[in-house]
């Protein structure tokens, strides 16, 4: 089986991390996997949005393999296969499957099914939208293993909790649970591990109603200006509300209401 299982299912890219035997780290293939589906994602017109979890019930990822991965990244191991190779390569010129070096407008949703710790939080943080079983956990102990996580974290954490507590979560590497992620407001809400998926489904279903040209232009806007002076940042927004609003969708919209109906969208 695949370290990394990619499945289409309508408008939705599923990506499961599958190594539950070793709580889905990630390996140099699912390392390079998981960035060929932002490409896909970015390239197929069809998808309007991805889930990410993990295979089992115990983890959504621990991070990545330190036997395997992180030795090779610190020239410890020297590659043996075509994805040590690959991964070599893409480390080398910067990208990978955290989303640090591009902005992916399509939304990105983590279905947080266990441990998230190290680059697997890493990879929460870099999603839009985060639903958590009550049994996820979190942590970035890298400080811990002599390194930092790099994976944007440094960078993504202050910015999304209080900055107080993103550097005690990463100078110690401390553990906390999803009620704990809930109430800094890293994550969206916490639910029973039965009912995980059929949320993250009803999401997914939310978001698919919603024109795609806007969703896109939204993620799109708020990445962009973060951290942007506000004249600079409006302006930018203000660009794009004008492109947007010059879009079929954007007819289409407030005739269905009009109408009575539900809106037909077609990303153009």
């Amino acid at each position: 089986m695949s370290d990394l299982i990619v499945e289409k299912r309508g408008p939705a890219l599923w990506l499961t991390l599958n190594r539950p035997e070793v709580f889905n780290s990630v390996s140099p293939e699912a390392s390079c996997k998981l960035m060929d589906a932002w490409t896909t994602l970015e390239q197929d017109d069809e998808l309007r949005v991805a889930v990410v979890t993990g295979a089992g019930d115990r983890a959504f990822c621990s991070g990545a393999d330190l036997k395997r991965l992180i030795p090779l990244y610190s020239g410890a191991r020297q590659p043996e296969d075509e994805w040590d190779r690959r991964v070599v390569e893409v480390r080398k010129s910067g990208r990978g499957g955290f989303m640090k070096e591009r902005i992916i407008a399509k939304p990105v949703i983590a279905a947080v099914n266990g441990i998230a710790y190290a680059g697997g939080c890493e990879l929460v943080l870099a999603c839009d939208i985060r639903i958590a079983s009550t049994t996820a956990k979190f942590a970035l102990p890298e400080a811990q293993r002599g390194i930092v996580p790099g994976a944007g974290s440094i960078v993504r954490l202050p910015r999304q909790i209080p900055y107080c507590l993103a550097m005690e979560l990463m100078m110690t590497g401390r553990i906390f649970t999803a009620e704990e992620a809930l109430a800094a407001g890293m994550i969206n809400r916490v639910v029973e591990p039965n009912a995980l998926m059929s949320t993250t489904e009803k999401m997914v279903e939310a978001i698919v109603k919603s024109a795609p040209l806007s969703v896109q232009a939204i993620k799109r806007v708020a990445l962009q200006t973060s951290g942007l002076p506000l004249a600079e940042a409006f302006a930018i927004e203000t660009a794009t509300g004008r492109e947007i609003v010059q879009t079929e969708d954007a007819r289409e919209g407030p005739r269905a209401f009009a109408e009575k109906r539900p809106a037909q969208f077609r990303g153009r």
